[in-house]
């Protein structure tokens, strides 16, 4: 799976960033992904969700923290089904990044934040 703009991105360089950070750099490209829900820029969504995977590998494959790096694998079935979708649904995708953020005590406030400015996303 090509990385695209997160190609350059290292293991060692990944690994240099705590697990919050790691996962809020996970949900923003959910974020982006939300953006593109409902759009008929279907290979762009695809694209988005390929760099969630991917980051998602780079933190798993970094993770030390076996009980972690569990529930990330655990995780990673919900964007994986969502890439899968051929019209992901809002509420699935909001659910998703909403578990996400649970995962890590530094990105947890940051789920009301992000779902309810991302809710009202018109589509057009």
């Amino acid at each position: 799976m090509d990385r695209g703009q997160h190609s350059g991105l290292s293991p060692q360089r990944w690994a240099a960033f705590s697990t919050g950070q790691q996962v809020l750099m996970i949900a923003n490209e959910m974020n982006r992904s939300r953006k593109l829900l409902g759009r008929s820029d279907v290979a762009g969504l695809r694209r988005s969700y390929e760099r969630v995977l991917a980051l998602i590998d780079l933190t798993i494959g970094c993770s030390g923290r076996r009980p972690f790096r569990r529930e990330l694998l655990r995780w990673r079935d919900l964007p994986a089904a969502l890439y899968l979708e051929s019209s992901p649904e809002a509420a699935d995708h909001d659910q998703a990044l909403r578990v996400l953020l649970t995962l890590s005590t530094e990105a947890y406030p940051q789920i009301e934040l992000w779902l309810h400015s991302s809710r009202p996303c018109a589509v057009s």
